[in-house]
């Protein structure tokens, strides 16, 4: 067994290095662009007046930052390159992604917004596999264009993981000649609606509730008749943009559909697998940040005449957790590679078991690391000054959306008892 990260990964991590220093850090120091990283960061990026919706000017830092990264051939390298990627790896996307989180906070990867100059396209791979040819040069390329931003509708006010009892519904309706489906509910959770050209749109159009089959997913126009944004949610983590949405009469023609009919859940299980592993990466780095920082200021700080570090109190609670993201390291990466060496299709039936680890615990981890930099910093740590709460805030909410960490544990059970996946049925 080699351990070794490929060369090509390594090679080209050193050159996004080169990158990031001498295009994105002058970019980030440029002016006052201080103040969306430095203790000023909530307050400059957030419009309170504004429903707290990102302000302009930080959007379009991250905009800029992205059209550099386009430039050199950074940003879309995980798309398929007659997309304008590079195939980057599901594993290279998982080294990048840990490596990135663990410099810190920067305009490189800020995944507040999920920004990073290496992007991630889940709806890439979403469109690639059930799009038609239309869809796939419509939202892939109009995506890399600026031109099309698709939000994901999957998420009621009364519905969160159990997605099957949705109570959105979409019933055949024929206008003007053209056969269509009216939409009519409600969605709540809707990343980046502010900005988003059309809604991925989950409405149930047979079935019962409970059913996995019945679930259809239309790409819908935003704006659009019957289609409001009733408020803006205020989170841990500002700014927001993840609103509660009403969907009234909303009209589409048959050519709205992504996929197959009835089939839309498992267009949004593709959704998830890249991006829970990618996610779980990212929590890792952020971690092993924490853990650095901790040791530091650990070795550097001396109350009474000591280092701070010389104490047990402050080695053992560090040194588990510096274990534990040696391990997680290992499985993140493992899985990663796993994932690319068999088809898309097939993640769901094979190894989404061990992408749920990941995540799950992933996310648990950097919670319990940045809080133990912030009682190692003491007071400095609970502080602003010090990105520790940031980070937090940030990541507490990976362990709810991309499915929540119980739902994820079930979905690991429902492996490990053999009620799916490779053992089904094994044991009676």
């Amino acid at each position: 067994m080699d351990f070794t990260i490929p060369r090509e990964i390594e090679d080209y991590y050193a050159e996004l290095v080169a990158f990031v220093e001498a295009e994105i850090e002058p970019l980030q120091n440029a002016g006052d662009n201080m103040r969306f990283f430095d203790h000023r960061r909530e307050y400059a990026r957030t419009d309170f007046e504004a429903g707290g919706l990102p302000r302009h000017d930080w959007e379009d830092l991250l905009r800029e930052s992205r059209k550099l990264a386009d430039a050199a051939g950074h940003w879309r390298f995980s798309a398929p390159k007659k997309y304008g990627g590079k195939d980057g790896s599901n594993l290279a996307m998982a080294v990048i992604r840990d490596r990135f989180a663990a410099r810190g906070l920067g305009l490189h990867n800020d995944l507040q917004n999920e920004h990073s100059i290496v992007g991630n396209f889940p709806f890439v791979a979403m469109f690639e596999e059930f799009g038609t040819e239309a869809q796939k040069q419509e939202f892939i390329l109009g995506g890399f264009e600026g031109t099309r931003r698709v939000a994901f509708g999957l998420t009621e006010p009364d519905h969160g993981s159990d997605a099957t009892w949705m109570e959105t519904r979409a019933v055949r309706e024929e206008r003007g000649g053209e056969p269509g489906w009216l939409i009519n509910g409600s969605k709540m959770w809707i990343t980046g609606m502010h900005v988003a050209t059309h809604c991925a749109m989950f409405a149930r159009t047979s079935g019962e509730d409970g059913d996995a089959r019945g679930i259809t997913c239309f790409l819908v126009p935003n704006p659009t008749p019957g289609l409001e944004i009733e408020e803006w949610m205020w989170t841990f983590n500002m700014p927001t943009d993840h609103p509660r949405l009403s969907v009234t009469d909303v009209w589409v023609p048959d050519s709205a559909i992504l996929g197959e009919e009835g089939r839309g859940l498992s267009l949004a299980q593709s959704f998830v697998h890249q991006n829970r592993i990618r996610q779980a990466a990212s929590s890792l780095g952020a971690a092993a940040f924490c853990v650095e920082e901790s040791v530091k200021y650990a070795r550097a700080r001396k109350p009474f005449g000591e280092e701070l570090a010389k104490n047990q109190a402050i080695q053992f609670p560090l040194v588990e957790l510096a274990t534990q993201i040696e391990m997680l390291r290992l499985l993140i990466y493992k899985t990663a590679w796993e994932m690319d060496n068999i088809p898309h299709k097939e993640i769901e039936k094979t190894i989404s078991d061990k992408i749920s680890m990941c995540n799950y615990w992933a996310n648990r981890l950097v919670g319990q690391a940045a809080d133990r930099a912030i009682q190692v910093h003491g007071g400095i740590g609970y502080s602003r000054h010090k990105p520790f709460e940031h980070i937090y805030r940030h990541h507490r909410r990976y362990r709810i959306t991309e499915g929540s960490e119980e739902i994820q544990m079930r979905k690991v059970a429902a492996y490990l008892f053999g009620y799916l996946g490779p053992k089904k049925g094994r044991y009676g």
